[in-house]
């Protein structure tokens, strides 16, 4: 049995991770550390600490989990790592390039497992998408469409801060970065064509639009926006066929059926937990049992797309 200690207990952890600990067959939250003692207590822990340094330094904790705004990922899932846990920290994992980089190194440094938990990557739905593509089903990728738009209330909340890395692109953007690699088979060059940005009066990009084509000639189009109408897409075309999420859930199906158009036939899928999935699979990851992590040099090589797209036109 693994044994977690969150450090933060903001409204993912509540809400999706505390759940998925406690649902997940090989996992126990053990501990949470966060500054608001009611907000820990709810999630059920057996320990709550004060600090995070405290919760690092117990024993008993093999995983850490980092809920924590984004400009904090990466002290601490250094200081975890330093601390011989492993770590899955939210999204994005870093605030840039070089933050992750050193992220990485501290991971190998400390043998310990460095994760991005980018949750929608093992629902049954997208798995199914990337074995498709992978496989030849769909003929040649062409084409990567995607968007991930909702209008969003973010009064006091670090996303609307730049310094904290706030801003649509590092918010719902990655998850669209990921796509882009996990359906490739090689870390390619992004050529890009076009990109629209809104910013906000904070600093941060509202919307990011970008038309671009990865250097293996597959084309790129994606949208991630707090301010357009709600819209979640994932359209992938190869030479034979196009496959497409059914809804309007293509990044955030959680616990209810999902569906997916291939060609002129859907394949269906009963509801799942995919963050319930995620644990398992980290948890296993662990233990040395059968699990399927993401690479962390995919988050690597996202995390340089995005400074790329964030750089552009400046």
């Amino acid at each position: 049995m693994i044994k977690w200690g969150f450090l933060g207990a903001g409204w993912v952890a509540t809400t999706a991770l505390a759940p998925a600990v406690r649902s997940a067959r090989n996992a126990k939250l053990h501990a949470v550390a966060s500054q608001d003692h009611s907000r820990a207590e709810a999630l059920g822990p057996e320990k709550i600490y004060k600090s995070y340094e405290d919760l690092l330094a117990d024993p008993e904790i093999n995983a850490v989990y980092i809920n924590l705004a984004n400009h904090q990922h990466c002290h601490w899932t250094i200081a975890a790592l330093a601390a011989g846990k492993h770590v899955l920290c939210e999204k994005p994992l870093a605030l840039n390039y070089e933050q992750a980089q050193l992220m990485a190194a501290a991971a190998t440094k400390n043998n310990q497992i460095l994760v991005e938990a980018v949750w929608n990557q093992w629902h049954p739905r997208f798995a199914r998408i990337v074995e498709l593509v992978n496989g030849g089903d769909i003929g040649t990728l062409t084409e990567i469409k995607s968007s991930f738009c909702f209008p969003a209330q973010l009064e006091n909340n670090y996303r609307l801060q730049r310094e904290m890395g706030g801003g649509s692109l590092l918010d719902v953007g990655v998850y669209q970065a990921h796509i882009w690699r996990s359906l490739n088979d090689g870390e390619y060059e992004l050529n890009i064509e076009s990109l629209n940005r809104n910013i906000g009066a904070t600093g941060i990009d509202l919307t990011t639009q970008i038309n671009a084509k990865l250097s293996n000639g597959v084309k790129i189009n994606a949208v991630s926006s707090f301010e357009e109408p709600e819209k979640q897409e994932i359209a992938i075309t190869g030479e034979s066929a196009t496959i497409q999420c059914i809804g309007n859930d293509a990044f955030t199906s959680w616990k209810k059926p999902s569906s997916l158009r291939i060609g002129n036939r859907i394949e269906e899928f009963a509801p799942v937990d995919p963050y319930s999935l995620m644990i398992e699979n980290f948890s296993n990851a662990i233990s040395g049992k059968p699990a399927w992590i993401p690479a962390l040099d995919q988050s690597l090589y996202v995390a340089k797309l995005l400074d790329q797209i964030g750089a552009f036109n400046k």
